[in-house]
């Protein structure tokens, strides 16, 4: 006999409001933690190393979101499976899909630590990283990556934990691993005067250690499917599934980072100061990013497990209210952001030309962040349908090809930092555009019935077989 336990929601029963706000809450805290604990790394760099140490490790941003977010991509699409099969209440397929996705996130891992090692040179050489920054950027991505592993399992573990419906484990081990990142950056860097390098060593030991907390926690008998090491294999159904549903996803993620590597090689060309005026606003609206995040996650988990029992009113419904409310909690942060922007961005710089360029940006950019909200709470309801090519056919047209066709006509005719900036709440504006149609107009509530026919059917075969 299995034990429920508490922390495990199951989001289809409940006022949707409620159930989506309890939680989005907790979410809304870990992904604040991860962006003050990403913050106090450049606050520290910035402040004991140099404004070129700062430049490196803003320059490494981009392609480590590049990298990474491809994978956080394709765990979302385990993160989906797991939640229709915990919706339709097969316990034995949210098993399945669980053990599938933690040996593939390992594999995963070891090669994201393998290119991270290998090409980190190359990559930034790519990236136009002037020559003054480059030796420190190079240090910093190479102990990055080597903790590649222990971050894709924690993001996978998550994953795995959302999608059963608790947000709040996740968290408490996000806050030790933020609190043990600061402790050892301010040692490392402040105390025993080691380089930038050491600001990717302090957070590649906290992510391992949050990554041991999660397994910990799958492994515990009381859990619903509990990770068991007789159970670690690849389920050749499962990883389908998850592939399915998971590429294009990574895919997505990772052209809006290739187009975000393209905005930072544009900006790199003005130089060291550019960069660090940049990476201080790019800082800072991870904080307008928090309410979309926290609601997207809410949003996906909700979708996916009341399609996957059928609830199809309800998901409508609760779908309605997460994007609302993502809406409407970004556009505050950006209005505060907007009238606060000199003060945040001197906190990373007070280099008066970074504050100057810095504050161009936010102010060019934050009143628009509720397009922002809108197309992703959109693509998170789609994916927790299944619709996965919706998301990422959008995303790859207007936020890749034509944020980098607008940047490199406008930037070869004005040769001004400032239209760079707009390059993102032109696209944002576009996309939010077609995702109202998309939303409005189209069957998303059914896209679980045709694939679920299908499992029943290959689990059906598989018993037989057996």
């Amino acid at each position: 006999m299995r034990i429920r336990i508490n922390t495990s929601k199951d989001m289809t029963v409940g006022t949707p409001w409620k159930v989506i706000t309890a939680f989005a809450v907790p979410v809304f805290f870990s992904q604040l933690f991860q962006q003050l604990y990403n913050t106090i790394d450049s606050l520290i760099v910035g402040n004991y190393l140099s404004t070129q140490a700062l430049a490196a490790v803003s320059a490494s941003g981009p392609v480590i979101f590049l990298l990474i977010s491809f994978f956080a991509g394709t765990s979302m699409g385990a993160g989906i499976v797991i939640s229709q099969h915990y919706g339709a209440k097969d316990m034995d397929g949210v098993s399945r899909a669980i053990h599938t996705n933690i040996v593939l996130s390992v594999i995963c891992g070891i090669i994201l630590t393998l290119a991270g090692v290998f090409f980190t040179p190359t990559l930034l050489r790519w990236m136009d990283t002037p020559p003054n920054v480059m030796s420190e950027a190079v240090e910093y991505f190479r102990f990055y990556f080597m903790g590649a592993v222990a971050i894709v399992l924690y993001n996978s573990c998550r994953g795995i934990m959302n999608a059963l419906g608790d947000s709040t484990n996740p968290l408490v081990y996000l806050i030790i691993s933020s609190v043990l990142n600061v402790v050892l950056d301010l040692l490392f860097i402040a105390v025993f005067q080691w380089g930038v390098w050491s600001a990717a060593f302090a957070t590649t030991i906290s992510q391992l250690a949050s990554a041991i907390l999660c397994i910990i926690r799958l492994s515990r008998r009381d859990q619903i499917c509990p990770l068991k090491l007789k159970n670690m294999r690849i389920d050749g159904h499962m990883l389908k599934e998850i592939l399915r549903l998971g590429l294009p996803s990574g895919i997505q993620n990772s052209v809006i980072a290739i187009a975000n590597v393209v905005v930072q090689s544009s900006i790199n060309a003005f130089g060291d100061v550019a960069m660090a005026a940049y990476g201080s606003y790019s800082k800072i609206e991870g904080f307008g990013f928090l309410p979309i995040t926290s609601f997207n996650m809410a949003l996906t988990t909700f979708t996916g497990q009341n399609l996957g029992a059928g609830e199809y009113d309800r998901a409508k419904h609760g779908s309605r209210f997460g994007i609302i409310a993502a809406v409407l909690l970004a556009q505050i942060i950006g209005v505060l952001i907007w009238l606060f922007a000199p003060q945040l961005i001197a906190l990373f710089d007070d280099n008066p030309e970074v504050v100057r360029l810095g504050t161009m940006q936010a102010r060019t950019v934050t009143l628009f962040y509720f397009l922002l909200a809108f197309s992703h709470a959109v693509a998170a309801v789609c994916r927790g349908a299944g619709k996965v090519f919706v998301p990422m056919v959008v995303m790859l047209s207007v936020w890749c090809v034509l944020r980098i066709a607008y940047i490199k006509i406008i930037a070869q005719i004005f040769g001004e930092i400032s239209y760079i900036y707009w390059a993102y709440p032109i696209t944002w504006g576009i996309s939010s555009v077609i995702y109202l149609f998309y939303y409005l107009f189209s069957d998303w509530v059914h896209g679980f019935d045709k694939s679920r026919a299908m499992g029943h059917a290959h689990h059906h075969h598989r018993h037989t077989e057996v």
